[in-house]
């Protein structure tokens, strides 16, 4: 499909004639009822936050927030999903166990679909195709059974790179064990025992509201910075500049540029961190040799791709998942800058 079809110039989504005519797609009653529950309880510990909830403990739900969040910014997403930077052992575990705190599948299921996202944005193979309104793009994708395409073509992701990863073979191999504990079980009785917090209060605050909360926050970069903002990188595509979305979810709102730059370590053209934390999150273990190869996009990259697709270009239907897709144009590979490069 040629993506202009499912954007006017102006920048309004349009509903493809593919996407108009959406097979049934069972709906999964399990999930509808768990997530269900999940925000009654998130919403049960807001009220507990403002009452009865003592403040290390709101302090201790956004730490938990943050943390889990660099797992699926800086972790999944950046560095397994798109091979934006590479990392040393230690940061992978720091990262793996950040990454099982935040309970958004394994990473390697996580980034087999994102990449399966890039690859096939806003069709009938993307999980999450945002042509299909707001919601399904933010949570109801979950509550149904995936469309056939996306089986289909995610059969053809390639995937080698993370099998051959033993951190994350470890993780998809150990998360029924490993999940229940970090994200659940450690961080309800961390504030009961260590601070004297009531078992009610820390299920609700720091385990209910901080799980779903970081939840919606991703979802967002699929449903909000799918519809609203500007798009100079590339006119034609829906992801966009969004700037709250940027905020909360720690520099991933900067989405018309992902979607153009995947594999740019910093996931948007920014120069400082106010709005990209987990850029900042990155340099760091670059400073101590824990990250390197990261890669980024030259000045004049960008500006041949404004000017090609931008406010006044062509419509440019090549896409890639990031760094190791062969599919990326060699002549971005080898406009690259790469940083703290190894080997």
């Amino acid at each position: 499909m040629d993506k202009s079809e499912g954007i006017a110039h102006d920048g309004t989504t349009l509903l493809t004639q593919q996407n108009r005519k959406q097979p049934h797609q069972a709906i999964v009653w399990r999930n509808v009822m768990l997530f269900g529950y999940l925000h009654l309880a998130a919403v049960y510990g807001v009220l507990l936050m403002f009452t009865s909830a003592k403040i290390a403990t709101t302090i201790f739900a956004i730490l938990m927030y943050q943390v889990s969040s660099i797992g699926i910014t800086a972790g999944a997403h950046r560095l397994w999903s798109h091979r934006a930077y590479k990392a040393k052992w230690p940061l992978r575990v720091i990262l793996i166990i950040f990454n099982t705190i935040a309970f958004q599948n394994h990473v390697y299921e996580w980034a087999r679909d994102h990449r399966l996202h890039h690859k096939y944005s806003e069709t009938n193979a993307d999980p999450h195709n945002a042509n299909r309104g707001f919601f399904f793009s933010h949570v109801g994708w979950l509550l149904c059974r995936k469309h056939p395409e996306i089986m289909e073509k995610g059969r053809g992701i390639d995937m080698a790179d993370l099998l051959a990863d033993p951190i994350v073979s470890f993780q998809k191999k150990y998360y029924k064990f490993l999940m229940p504990l970090l994200c659940f079980i450690l961080p309800t009785m961390l504030p009961v025992y260590c601070w004297g917090e009531s078992w009610a209060n820390s299920w609700f605050v720091a385990t209910m509201f901080r799980y779903t909360f970081s939840l919606n926050v991703t979802w967002l970069v699929n449903s909000a910075a799918h519809m609203w903002g500007g798009r100079p990188y590339d006119r034609f595509i829906n992801p966009s500049e969004n700037i709250t979305v940027a905020l909360l979810a720690l520099g991933e709102g900067w989405h018309n540029y992902h979607h153009v730059f995947p594999w740019d370590y910093k996931a948007a053209e920014l120069g400082d961190y106010k709005l990209n934390m987990t850029t900042a999150f990155i340099d760091f273990f670059a400073k101590i040799g824990w990250a390197y190869d990261l890669k980024t996009v030259s000045a004049d990259t960008v500006r041949k791709r404004v000017e090609r697709t931008g406010i006044n270009g062509r419509a440019d239907t090549q896409a890639s998942w990031g760094w190791d897709d062969k599919d990326l144009p060699q002549s971005e590979r080898e406009a690259a800058a790469i940083i703290n490069k190894q080997g």
